[in-house]
Formats: C-alpha cells, structure tokens, sequence
C-alpha cells in the first residue's frame, strides 16, 4: 500500500458476483499486471445479495482500491455509489468500482466494452447501421441500447419473448436520445430482421447449459452483421448460423476483454491493450472449460 492525497491506496481489486467461480476477470487482470510489472492483485470474491451492502462498505478497510461487479449486485452497486456516471445512473447498473478521496464512485463499461468489440470484429459497422434488432430486454440489453444510441443508429427493434417487458425498455429508452425505439414480440423477427444492418443477441441463450438462440435469419441482408455477448462457448449456434448465412460476426468475448480496460486502469494507474496474446489465454481457458 502507498499513500495517494493522504489517504493509504491499496493496488489490490476483485470481481464481486453470485455466483463467481466462472468468471474470467482475474486471469484478465493478473495477466495485465504481469505484462505491466505492477504491484497488486486481483481476485474473486463470492458475496450473498444480503452481505453485498457489508462488503462494499468494507473494502478500503480490506484492502481494495476498488473492483469489478457483476450480476446479482450491478444495480444495488449504484444505489450505494457516492459518484456515478450519467451512463452508469441512465442504464441503472454499474460494473466498475473505484474510490476516490474516501467516496465510492462507479461506471458502467458494458457500454464502451460492446462498442469497442464490434468496431474490433466488425470495422466500419456504424457508418450505414441505419436499423438495428436486439433479441433480449434485460440488463444487457439496456448497455447495447445505450450503445447504440451513442452511434446514433436510427432505429431500433426489441425482440423479447415478453413483448410488455419490452415496450417498457422501449418507453425509457426514447427518452435517453433522438432514436426510434420500437418493441416486438420475439415470433416476429423473420419480419423484423427484414433490411436490418445488425442483429444483436443479448440473452443468454446459447450459453453453455442452455437452449440455442434460433432465428430465421433469411432475410437479413448479405452486409449485416450478427452480434453476440454470450462468450461461451466461443462461437454460439446463434453465430454459427450467422456465418454459415455469409453475415460477418463477432462473438463475446472482445466485449469481456474491453470492459475490462477502464476499470485497470482506474485501479492500477495503466490503460492496458487488448492483445492477442491475452485473447489467446482467455480462449485456452474457455476450451479448457468446455472439454
């Protein structure tokens, strides 16, 4: 630990979620910290909704400069920030947590994280992305809509299984910037894909564990691009039927690697890169898991 403005700075942050076994941050991190010849570490800490409030009060006291949040516990992590930023308070969620001058401040780098990952996988995307389709109405959902709007995409569509859920997001989500926003039910994307630039899956299906996203993907134009967050398995059925269509794709993980950036460099005083070196690791690992 050293001392910043007076106050002691500890170079150690973690991952916070339930559960948190699977996640891959620490190998992210330690990886970076390795290739930089920092001081610090990073680590997994498996913290109960109900304790959640204990532990974030608790952590200069216990050593972390800050950390990473994930789910159950993105949302009540804004509710307890001192400081947010407009993107974190407009999504209602934030990932990333740091303190500065004894305050809790947070960010939500879902946002940057998705952008950055298609602008990688898909270069020149935005440029004529007049329409946009995202399947899902959750939490993610929220992060690649504000992305979007960032972009200004001029339309978009949600496609949810619950079309009320949806229409909800909708109705907030016009209100965030000068974009159509419209909800549709899920039984309707062979219409809605219709002359539609990108294809956003932003549930869990295709995880490992559970069902397939199937999607009637004919009449997307041959240009799109097909978009997944779910990153493992590396390439979901969703993306292999993508491709197998001619569509260009980008997978999840980049967006997992590019989240992650803000939040080191917050913590550990480093804006690190996003090399193939680490995409290679992170890749093993996932392979690893699914054998």
């Amino acid at each position: 630990m050293e001392r910043v403005g007076g106050l002691l700075h500890s170079h150690k942050a973690c991952v916070i979620g339930w559960p948190i076994h699977h996640s891959r941050s620490p190998m992210i991190h330690r990886f970076w910290l390795e290739k930089y010849k920092l001081e610090g570490d990073y680590k997994l800490e498996a913290v109960i909704p109900e304790a959640f409030d204990q532990f974030v009060n608790d952590m200069p006291v216990n050593g972390f400069c800050g950390g990473n949040v994930t789910l159950p516990h993105k949302e009540r992590a804004l509710q307890l920030c001192d400081r947010a930023s407009e993107l974190g308070r407009r999504i209602g969620a934030v990932n990333t947590l740091w303190f500065e001058n004894g305050r809790l401040c947070g960010d939500n780098t879902d946002v940057s994280g998705f952008l950055a990952n298609l602008d990688e996988q898909a270069p020149g995307w935005a440029r004529n992305c007049q329409k946009a389709v995202i399947v899902g109405a959750g939490g993610a959902t929220r992060a690649v809509l504000a992305g979007l709007i960032q972009r200004k995409v001029e339309s978009v569509t949600i496609l949810n299984r619950s079309v009320d859920r949806a229409r909800r997001l909708a109705d907030e989500a016009r209100t965030w910037g000068a974009v159509r926003i419209e909800a549709a039910p899920l039984d309707e994307s062979a219409r809605r894909l219709a002359g539609t630039s990108l294809l956003v899956n932003s549930t869990s299906l295709g995880m490992a564990g559970q069902d397939d996203l199937t999607l009637d993907l004919s009449t997307l134009p041959d240009d799109a691009v097909a978009c997944d967050i779910v990153y493992t398995p590396l390439q979901t059925g969703f993306l292999k039927a993508a491709q197998a269509r001619g569509l260009r794709i980008c997978s999840g993980l980049g967006m997992l690697l590019h989240q992650a950036a803000p939040g080191f460099e917050h913590w550990f005083g480093v804006r690190p890169e996003i090399s193939p070196e680490l995409r290679a690791l992170i890749e093993l690992d996932i392979q690893r898991g699914a054998a």
